[in-house]
């Protein structure tokens, strides 16, 4: 083509064909993706992953961010895990000035909403240091991007579930947070509460949240919420800690008919085969965390941003459990 067609179609001018439009949007596309590719050739890229979660979440994530290493060449992403079951805000913000301080290419956060870590946040965009929240959003912060499930969307599915799953005489629902603090989980609080509010407004909810998805300080946060409750009818556990919570629910005589968890942790693989959750809503990791460092090198001017960051939720019952999960995984 000629420079002044090029010139027509950049500048939206009349008199210029459909085909011919399109042609200059490919090779334009193309164009940018090859410059990317440049770029990134050779570069390693090293990206700070910061997480509150309990061990056996963080240890899926990291095996999830070393699978798709690969998918990101010419590019080599070099992750650096900092990982804590508890990390208060004046921990993780000690964390985040410490990268600050270093540097990096950018950082993968999983952490609690506060206006400290806001702050952290923003310091760290104005060195030029990317952050992509994980899992659980901070939405009023200065980062780049989300890569997680639409956790508002989980809790309205799994209200959904629950109202077709109870019977109609039963009135009791137990639901569990790690912690009130991360966006995502109360997302999904928020979303079950007010969808099964409009489906079954009978139904009375008890809160057993504030354990931090740890088997030991939830199954006590239970206990102490069921000494006060009649028969559990369901259960919606947001952040973890299922095998306490069924302990705890055991002990009082109170198991309920359905159970509806989140993730596919080595934990609830377990207690899926034994048929002791109902359903787990799940999200492939590996596609978050793909997404994320995708973010980061779009930052930096190495390929695109993704069109989307959100995961699709998928059911997982004792019936179809994913086939990458076998048996003989820890």
């Amino acid at each position: 083509m000629s420079t002044a067609t090029v010139d027509r179609v950049l500048n939206n001018r009349a008199h210029v064909s459909p085909q011919t439009r399109r042609r200059v949007s490919d090779a334009i596309e193309e164009l940018a993706q090859q410059e990317g590719q440049l770029a990134a050739k050779g570069r390693r890229i090293f990206v700070d992953v910061v997480m509150e979660a309990p061990r056996r979440f963080s240890r899926e994530v990291q095996q999830a961010s070393e699978n798709v290493l690969s998918d990101l060449k010419p590019a080599a992403i070099r992750p650096r895990f900092t990982v804590s079951e508890t990390m208060s805000p004046e921990e993780c913000i000690s964390i985040l000035n410490r990268i600050k301080k270093r540097g990096s290419q950018g950082v993968c956060l999983k952490a609690r909403d506060t206006p400290g870590i806001r702050k952290a946040i923003a310091q760290l965009i104005e060195k030029k240091i990317p952050v992509v929240t994980i899992f659980t959003d901070i939405p009023g912060s200065s980062r780049i991007a989300y890569a997680g499930l639409n956790n508002a969307s989980a809790g309205k599915t799994a209200a959904y579930l629950m109202q077709n799953l109870l019977g109609p005489d039963t009135n009791t629902v137990l639901t569990t947070l790690s912690q009130h603090a991360f966006q995502g989980e109360e997302d999904r609080y928020q979303g079950f509460r007010s969808e099964l509010a409009r489906l079954r407004p009978d139904l009375h909810l008890i809160d057993a949240s504030g354990g931090g998805g740890l088997n030991p300080n939830t199954g006590k946060e239970v206990a102490e919420k069921l000494q006060s409750s009649g028969q559990v009818a369901g259960v919606y556990s947001m952040g973890g800690g299922n095998i306490a919570i069924l302990k705890a629910l055991e002990s009082a005589g109170k198991l309920p008919s359905v159970f509806i968890a989140h993730d596919l942790d080595e934990d609830n693989l377990a207690l899926l085969r034994e048929e002791r959750l109902t359903l787990v809503l799940y999200h492939d990791l590996r596609s978050d965390m793909l997404g994320a460092f995708r973010h980061v090198l779009a930052f930096h001017g190495m390929g695109e941003r993704p069109s989307t960051s959100m995961s699709d939720i998928q059911i997982v019952t004792p019936r179809n459990i994913p086939g990458t999960y076998s048996t003989t995984q820890t």
